[in-house]
């Protein structure tokens, strides 16, 4: 064994933030060079001189509040340890219920509960560092000496100090945890003479450091950074610091602290991700509207913490509260990025973040797409090593770079992130912590719960829509594609809450009409028959017997007929008002645009790019899928916002993007088949100077743009007239498009089947 063996203390070492503090050791030989080796390096050395074994201290079990005569002696006051907040064990399972009829109100009241309140494990390493701290009228004595009792009597039986049931590969955070242990009681004298008092970091220029002190007394938001500049250089503020937290959390300290808006917003970010944010809506309220007041104070814990600064602008953003990019961008270009960037939990925040900008952050968004980029390279060049943990964060990587933000259906996420989700979540600073607010079994069960009682109705609702595809004799019309399983599923992976059960239905009657008749314009009417289903559209009351040319426009028009009158009469119930002319003026809309195309494939016309989209957009057939649906989300919609331009422009801008997607997946098909495509007329009007590859380029480009402005009008509060949650139907079905079509035509191909499966008939089993 070397002579001597001392660590540095956390703040010697890169003093910008909690992330960059990662435990440095000093080796140092009997011929007095001292050797500073990476914490790889040392962790792969001490493992060898730190084998596990239990320690054998002086004193026994005694107390530290004995040797030095109980803390009073020193002028405090000891600690109440009925607010201790000792090691969280977030493995704590939940009793099962009934949930199909009842959902588990006792999950979710404990859940509630941590809405109060952050819990966070506490820290063997900051606390040792607090307990080396001494007293400011006695160096002597330690200023904290229930810290150290609580060193005396937390050693674990493999003779190491650190999280209970820690991983393997955490063992460079159980050697320098047990190090500062071994430290303390070697300072004070109550622990077994192993390691020398050298290396106490008396080269580090506190003086210097302390410029970094914040609002809380604290450095770094970190106690024992904080602690070990008490050691050598005294600090009123520093000193009270550290009182609160023990005031807080008892006879020990965690590894951050505070670090209650980054508790509380990962909490939020949980339950959306999981699906079960709807649960506790009037508490995420509260959380938001106190983050977004800390935003507009400028609380240092938000702007001072990248990843919770991230966070804070994503999910504020998202609940469309009025927060500027700024502050992200700020942290990207910062000279010392790639400290926080060493965090994955970080670098993902960061990402995710980035993300969310829209069209109003047109300023900075040029640096801010070079950070995304950049973010990206970073996430797909990491290297995960082999373990379970690593492996759960490579997977929730993986998601997050195959499928964006404005990709991504909520339900297949929803299952990606439950079969992820890990429990324990052992997050790593300078030492390892967890929280129950951070992973929590509560969370997993009520998540699993929830997933597959929805589940359960999707498949009942399923069954609805094919007995009523069989009653409207839809399966004789030979044509057709057969597409109701997809349009079902687009409608379950984007408004799957239980109550909404109306708007899905009406969702995905309409989408299986829009399919048929499309069909029908395309390959299965004459000129005859689409021009008798428009006449009939008009007329409204008809004798199917003797005014339809045949049963194939007499079932199509049947079906449109009977589906319109029954989801106008589900409407009037919502909104009590007449809606159903507005849902036959939006078929009327559709069956023009369709007959126009058909005109001009008749006629050989090449109409102009503006001609085609103006046209287009109405008859790409979205309007009647999510316009009758807004009526069953809630909000009342009076005839004046259904006129509105804003209701419109979400309703042209969703459609825009939808068309573009489709043409440019479809383009090679169409072109076979002599179809218009907008990047065909691209090509055609361009007169030679645009090849095909061009032509994808500026649609691709277009879809951007409008896909943007979309999201800008969806999270507008102020001066918005159509309510939020109809806004976000506009958004969802943006995002079904955007997920179809992300590699190919998902709609028209096989691809999407076994996601099908995952999302309506495969049930949520736990291990």
């Amino acid at each position: 064994m070397p002579a001597h063996l001392s660590i540095i203390p956390p703040a010697a070492i890169m003093p910008l933030s909690p992330a960059t503090t990662a435990t440095c050791f000093t080796t140092t030989f009997s011929s007095t060079k001292t050797h500073r080796l990476p914490p790889a390096s040392a962790s792969s050395y001490l493992s060898v001189v730190l084998k596990p074994r239990k320690f054998h201290l002086l004193n026994g079990t005694n107390t530290v509040t004995n040797k030095f005569n109980t803390a009073s002696r020193l002028g405090f006051t000891q600690p109440s340890h009925s607010s201790a907040a000792c090691l969280i064990d977030p493995t704590q399972t939940a009793p099962s219920t009934d949930f199909a009829l009842q959902s588990n109100e006792a999950t979710k009241e404990r859940i509630r509960e941590l809405f109060h309140k952050v819990e966070i494990s506490v820290s063997s390493y900051d606390t040792a560092w607090v307990a080396m701290v001494p007293s400011p009228h006695s160096p002597e004595v330690p200023c904290f000496p229930e810290c150290l009792d609580w060193v005396l009597q937390n050693q674990l039986e493999d003779g190491s100090w650190a999280l209970p049931h820690h991983r393997p590969s955490l063992l460079k955070d159980v050697l320098s945890s047990t190090l500062a242990c071994v430290l303390a009681l070697q300072k004070w004298g109550v622990g077994e003479e192993l390691i020398s008092r050298e290396g106490m970091g008396e080269l580090q220029d506190w003086k210097m450091v302390m410029k970094y002190q914040r609002k809380n007394g604290s450095l770094f938001n970190s106690p024992s950074t904080t602690a070990a500049s008490l050691v050598h250089l005294y600090d009123s503020c520093c000193l009270d610091y550290l009182r609160h937290a023990l005031e807080k959390f008892g006879n020990a300290v965690p590894a951050i602290c505070p670090i209650d808006i980054h508790g509380r917003l990962c909490m939020v970010d949980n339950l959306n991700k999981l699906g079960i944010c709807r649960h506790f809506a009037e508490e995420i309220q509260s959380v938001l509207d106190e983050t977004y007041r800390c935003w507009l104070q400028g609380e240092e814990e938000i702007f001072t913490n990248a990843s919770t600064c991230a966070m804070s602008f994503r999910i504020l953003r998202g609940y469309g509260y009025n927060v500027s990019s700024d502050p992200v961008a700020q942290f990207l270009e910062q000279e010392h990025c790639g400290g926080h960037l060493k965090d994955i939990y970080t670098t993902l925040d960061l990402y995710q973040a980035l993300e969310m900008i829209i069209a109003t952050d047109q300023p900075v968004s040029k640096k801010l797409n070079s950070s995304f980029h950049f973010l990206r390279q970073r996430l797909e060049s990491e290297v995960y090593p082999p373990s379970r943990r690593m492996r759960q964060i490579h997977e929730q990587v993986d998601d997050i770079l195959k499928f964006p933000s404005h990709a991504k259906l909520e339900r297949i996420a929803n299952r990606r992130n439950i079969e992820h989700y890990d429990v324990d979540n052992t997050r790593v600073l300078k030492t390892s912590y967890c929280s129950s607010n951070f992973g929590n079994k509560d969370f997993l069960t009520l998540a699993v719960e929830d997933f597959n009682f929805c589940q359960s109705i999707h498949r009942k609702e399923l069954k609805q829509l094919e007995r009523w595809l069989i009653r409207n004799r839809l399966d004789k019309l030979k044509f057709a594609r057969e597409k109701s399983a997809y349009c079902y599923f687009s409608a379950a992976a984007t408004i799957f809450h239980p109550e909404l059960s109306d708007a899905r239905m009406s969702w995905a009657k309409n989408g299986v009409l829009t399919t048929v008749v499309d069909d029908f314009f395309d390959v299965g009417g004459s000129m005859e028959e689409l021009n008798n289903l428009i006449q009939l559209f008009k007329k409204w009351d008809v004798d199917v017997s003797t005014d339809c040319c045949s049963q194939n426009v007499g079932i199509i028009f049947s079906a449109l007929h009977s589906t319109i009158c029954e989801i106008g009469d589900e409407a009037f119930k919502w909104q009590a008002r007449n809606a159903t002319r507005d849902i036959t003026d939006i078929w009327s809309d559709l069956l023009n645009a369709m007959l126009r195309e058909a005109e001009w494939a008749r006629d050989m016309s090449v109409p102009t790019m503006d001609e085609y989209i103006a046209n287009a957009y109405v008859s790409f057939a979205l309007g009647p899928i999510v316009l009758p649906a807004l009526y069953f989300v809630g909000p009342k919609l009076p005839n004046d916002v259904v006129q509105h331009p804003e209701y419109h422009s979400l309703f042209k801008l969703m459609s825009t993007c939808g068309r573009l997607l489709n043409d440019i997946r479809s383009f090679e098909r169409e072109s076979k088949d002599g179809k218009l495509n907008a990047v065909a007329l691209r090509v055609i009007h361009g007169n030679g100077s645009v090849s095909e590859e061009a032509a994808i380029g500026e649609l691709s480009r277009t879809i951007e743009i409008q896909r943007k402005e979309l999201l800008n009008l969806v999270l507008q509060g102020e001066g918005s007239i159509v309510p939020r949650a109809c806004k976000d139907l506009f958004w969802k079905m943006s995002k079904v498009l955007h997920h179809f079509y992300i590699k190919d035509d998902g709609f028209s191909s096989m691809g999407m089947t076994d996601t099908v499966k995952a999302i309506i008939h495969e049930p949520i089993t736990l291990e």
